[in-house]
């Protein structure tokens, strides 16, 4: 496939990269091809994946939360982060939600949030991948609307005791540690809530379409009494998660990318040797517009990320500006998927290739983190300053 992904950058994207950037491009390719991509396909079909045993594979690559500073984080470049969940997301969105949840949801959550000794006592493990995160702000029925978040925390002398639920939570049943946000008298906050707590119960999400090769889940809270410790003292407000899931919405970004990138690659493979009426399907002027549209269009999203790449390293990028990326980014990259899949023909409808694959994971990326609609009403807010919100 090596061949493919040289013709697809047809703007020279690569030769940007420098010597450090490379080769942790190429390390963590490597790996995917390696490690994860022999086996996304039966992970995909069988609706598991080990995890526990990746998430330590990944810390070893030190990947995990690379984007912070100390704890055991790299602090690593915000683009550079970007390359390797492009590389990741090329085997599978579930892989890199793994990777994102744990990085840049809940370690960011506790890097950005937590007290010194929360995050002496949580960060160095998340880091090595031995300990889990999951982030729990999605419930059943406040999803665009956190806001509306029924979970609840009441104060009982020092400590704290929660009750509800959250959905469509990943990591969630495989998770260490839980950052939770509830409503309070004092508004909303955020809790750490550790796996074995008495009343505290998870139920993974079965029978899924998308995101096979990752593991969702309920948290479930049941009178679960929390010390005060528990509580991230620097969180006050939807502030604060929203803010978790702007840092988090980048690494989609440039994720999608290597999704969209991959299944174009395998689709342009399978077309120089598929033939019909005595020459290879890829000789044909419908599937050589289809192509042209396809790669202009990747290589749009590419640009895209890159150039917030650069302004999150300047430390300059805004909310409005990573909605414009979600917003652009995910649907191309689920665009591009589709139209490819017609290219394979029957043979695109099997696992046997990636790009269906692909593609209904991307059903799932276009709507969590910020569904479509919502991030077209940040850009239209930003540009005619009316919110339309409510």
């Amino acid at each position: 496939m090596s061949d493919a992904l040289d013709r697809l950058d047809l703007l020279d994207l690569d030769d940007d990269l420098d010597e450090e950037d490379r080769m942790l491009r190429d390390t963590v390719r490597k790996f995917a091809d390696d490690r994860l991509r022999p086996n996304i396909q039966q992970w995909f079909e069988d609706g598991t994946l080990p995890a526990r045993e990746l998430a330590q594979e990944f810390g070893a690559l030190g990947v995990l939360g690379m984007h912070l500073d100390g704890y055991g984080c790299q602090g690593a470049k915000a683009s550079q982060y970007g390359l390797v969940c492009a590389e990741v997301e090329a085997v599978d969105s579930g892989l890199r939600s793994l990777v994102s949840v744990q990085g840049s949801l809940a370690m960011y959550a506790i890097y950005a949030y937590g007290s010194e000794d929360q995050k002496q006592q949580w960060l160095p493990r998340m880091a090595k991948g031995e300990a889990i995160g999951c982030f729990g702000l999605t419930e059943a029925d406040s999803g665009s609307d956190p806001g509306s978040m029924r979970t609840r925390a009441v104060r009982d002398g020092d400590d704290w005791i929660l009750n509800g639920n959250k959905m469509w939570i990943t990591n969630g049943s495989l998770a260490d540690v839980a950052v939770v946000w509830a409503r309070t008298d004092e508004g909303v906050r955020g809790f750490l809530v550790e796996k074995g707590m008495t009343g505290f119960s998870t139920q993974d999400v079965h029978h899924k379409i998308s995101l096979r090769a990752s593991v969702t889940s309920e948290l479930i809270f049941d009178d679960v009494r929390l010390p005060a410790s528990a509580q991230l003292p620097e969180a006050a407000g939807l502030k604060a998660p929203l803010g978790c899931l702007t840092e988090a919405r980048f690494g989609i970004i440039w994720g999608v990318t290597g999704a969209a990138r991959d299944a174009l690659a395998a689709t342009l493979d399978y077309a120089g040797s598929r033939t019909q009426f005595g020459k290879p399907i890829a000789g044909f002027q419908l599937t050589q517009k289809k192509f042209a549209d396809l790669a202009v269009s990747l290589q749009q999203t590419q640009l895209t990320a890159r150039r917030l790449g650069e302004l999150k390293d300047a430390g300059r990028i805004k909310p409005h500006q990573i909605s414009f990326g979600k917003f652009a980014n995910v649907s191309a990259a689920l665009a591009i998927c589709r139209e490819a899949r017609s290219i394979l023909g029957g043979s695109g409808i099997t696992t046997e290739y990636p790009v269906l694959r692909h593609a209904v994971n991307l059903e799932t990326v276009y709507t969590y983190e910020g569904t479509h609609e919502v991030h077209t009403l940040v850009l239209g807010s930003t540009l005619t300053g009316i919110d339309a919100f409510r």
